[in-house]
């Protein structure tokens, strides 16, 4: 049977605008059209894209939509160009976005006047720990270790995540922080635009510690070049090169941490088409080799549709806001 490709397109975006440069193409079906466009808000190889080019590639192996899709990596600020490029393509019934915490942080960071329930919510996907990342040869070999020092003197020790304020790699840090004791405005925390130039950050020591979803750590991790000294999940990751890194309550700190991920459509889609869409998520979270991502990421199936995800929505939302008021921060 023949099944379409995935065209894997490019983009970079000016901050605040969401204008996109296409920066290259793969082969449709013998001609140049597109059926359906996947945006991700960040950069190839962060957890966004991950799990977008997961799904699509599940959609497009198991011929669920019927057609072909393009892959657009839209970058900037933090996730808030991309959105704003999804709120560009209202009706638009031919295309996706991934979200997910930091994007939510990223609209309220960048001032951005969208949030995420003003497009078209179609699914939650999937939600993930976060770990605790340290160069190699940094001093601190334990959880207990870094929290000492960190209790010591808070501001002395840089910190960074791969997410604006708001987002899951800063409030990770904030609620660990005011766990064990620490005044979150005293955190010095370092914002970068993914993991990529986090682990740049964390390897040449601009930071001390960098917070963040693991699985694009993976290479670094099995190298030597980063260590995990925790993880926020309430168990033990799956994957082998972290089944030995404890969670943060095996070390008597009283903190589950998750971030999570979805998808949307533009406004302004019909009832009907929507609802298509949701089906096609449906019928991709039903595959074996959806599964199979799952395990491969260490990812928690935490798929909502309809209703509990606009909730869902209108929580995060919620949760991201009572964080920055608390920071001082809007």
């Amino acid at each position: 049977m023949h099944f379409p490709r995935v065209r894997l397109v490019a983009a970079a975006s000016a901050l605040l605008l969401g204008a996109s440069v296409l920066a290259g193409c793969g082969v449709t079906r013998g001609d140049t059209s597109r059926d359906m466009l996947m945006i991700i808000p960040n950069s190839p190889g962060g957890g966004y894209d991950q799990t977008g080019r997961e799904a699509v590639s599940v959609m497009v192996d198991d011929d669920i939509t019927g057609g072909d899709f393009t892959v657009d990596n839209v970058i900037g600020a933090g996730g808030s160009s991309a959105m704003t490029s999804l709120m560009g393509k209202a009706g638009d019934e031919n295309t996706m976005m991934t979200v997910g915490l930091g994007v939510v942080g990223s609209l309220y960071s960048f001032g951005s006047d969208y949030r995420l329930t003003d497009a078209s919510p179609l699914a939650q996907l999937i939600s993930e720990p976060e770990g605790v990342l340290v160069p190699g040869d940094s001093p601190y070999e334990s959880i207990d270790d870094l929290v000492q020092a960190w209790k010591d003197d808070p501001s002395s020790i840089a910190v960074g995540g791969g997410s604006s304020p708001g987002g899951p790699d800063h409030l990770f840090p904030m609620q660990l922080a005011q766990t064990v004791g620490i005044d979150p405005n005293d955190v010095n925390y370092v914002s970068y635009d993914g993991g990529g130039p986090l682990t740049s950050a964390l390897l040449g020591k601009k930071i001390a510690v960098g917070f963040s979803g693991l699985a694009e750590f993976e290479g670094q991790i099995e190298d030597g070049d980063l260590r995990v000294l925790a993880v926020s999940g309430e168990e033990r990751q799956p994957q082998e090169f972290l089944t030995d890194v404890p969670t943060l309550q095996e070390s008597d700190i009283d903190l589950v941490f998750l971030n999570w991920r979805g998808v949307l459509a533009p406004p302004g889609i019909s009832d009907e088409r929507r609802q298509e869409l949701t089906d096609f998520l449906q019928a991709m979270h039903d595959t074996p080799e959806w599964e199979a991502a799952l395990e491969k990421y260490g990812w928690t199936d935490d798929f909502k549709t309809g209703d509990d995800f606009e909730q869902f929505l209108e929580e995060q939302d919620t949760r991201v806001t009572d964080t920055l008021q608390g920071l001082g921060l809007l």
